[in-house]
């Protein structure tokens, strides 16, 4: 597959047709909108899609909500959630550290995230928030009955059309920028969660084989194709993925207000928590712009100070010593490692 200017733009122009008419024609009536945003604030499990309200039960966005795309190979989406298990501290972090900003630095993307405030407002519950959707999607039992996976990306692509349907209504929106919520920027959000998250491990020095690279991004494929990607934006190789990430790049990186306000916000919140040494904030400021590279930190602003060497070689012994650690069960893994999330955000609340 061949990203040309020609096709990304074409896609920047469409957004997630089936979900945005649901929406419209929700939104119009107070009524339906009320009884949407209840029965998502229930929806917890897979289980609960499978005997949908009366109003649902004909809307093809919540029939095939636990309809797995032909192509998904399960036993890859299990060693995609077992590598994930493994590595679930690191890739956490990469999602603050480099998975955010890196989406950022998009200018005309930023700018529907700017717009909708909430990241600016409250950038801990939103960070939260994402967490607990990683988390969903990423379990070992996350597309079975009881897991939270099926429900979760619901509610994700619901709530970007919902996006959507208010910014273009807001009046603030240029469509030279493109669709709200587009699918080229849900895709550089797609391999923000797949992609730079196995570059950002491998440059802290994690062996990362093939095999597992292959199945975490086909696992995040299977995730980008039921929250509305389309499925030539999902690249099988990680030589296509890298294409799809430079042509991303070279047409939307720049410098752009929004961005840097964006990323502010997230250096305000790191800088507010009251970290565990050997890490301070300001180093953790640092070991974003270590992550994301000279020139894309430089797009954002981020500030370049003295960043000692050891923090960097401590956080690789970490990961190197995480690599080698035995795991006897990847559910037991995943739910320690989660108690250990959890643990973390009652201290940073």
């Amino acid at each position: 597959m061949i990203y040309t200017n020609e096709i990304l733009s074409e896609q920047r122009q469409s957004a997630d047709l089936s979900a945005d008419l649901f929406v419209q024609q929700c939104f119009v009536d107070a009524q339906a909108k009320t009884a949407l945003r209840d029965y998502l604030n229930q929806l917890v499990y897979n289980k609960q899609l499978t005997s949908l309200p009366d109003s649902y039960i004909n809307e093809p966005l919540f029939v095939n909500a636990t309809v797995l795309p032909a192509w998904a190979d399960k036993k890859h989406m299990q060693q995609g959630a077992a590598f994930f298990a493994r590595h679930a501290g690191l890739i956490m972090n990469m999602l603050g550290l480099l998975s955010l900003p890196y989406c950022y630095a998009a200018a005309d993307g930023a700018k529907v995230l700017y717009l909708s405030e909430r990241i600016r407002n409250d950038t801990a519950k939103r960070l939260q928030e994402t967490g607990e959707f990683v988390w969903d999607v990423m379990s070992p039992d996350a597309f079975e009955s009881n897991g939270k996976g099926f429900a979760s990306i619901l509610k994700v692509r619901l709530i970007h059309a919902g996006v959507r349907f208010y910014t273009l209504q807001s009046g603030r929106w240029d469509m030279s920028w493109g669709q709200p919520v587009n699918q080229e920027d849900m895709a550089g959000t797609n391999l923000s969660f797949s992609l730079l998250v196995i570059r950002g491990l491998r440059k802290l020095d994690v062996a990362v084989s093939y095999a597992d690279q292959q199945a975490f991004m086909h696992l995040w494929n299977v995730i980008g194709f039921m929250s509305g990607v389309e499925e030539a934006l999902l690249p099988e190789t990680g030589k296509q993925a890298i294409a799809l990430e430079q042509a991303i790049s070279s047409r939307q990186f720049r410098t752009s207000m929004e961005g840097q306000a964006l990323t502010q916000a997230l250096i305000q919140y790191f800088k507010s928590l009251k970290l565990e040494a050997p890490l301070s904030s300001g180093d953790i400021v640092q070991l974003m712009r270590y992550l994301l590279g000279t020139q894309v930190a430089d797009l954002l602003n981020i500030p370049a100070v003295s960043f000692p060497k050891s923090t960097i070689t401590l956080l690789k012994l970490t990961g190197t010593l995480q690599e080698l650690k035995p795991i006897s069960s990847v559910v037991g893994e995943y739910r320690q490692q989660y108690a250990d999330f959890r643990k973390q955000q009652s201290r940073f609340a």
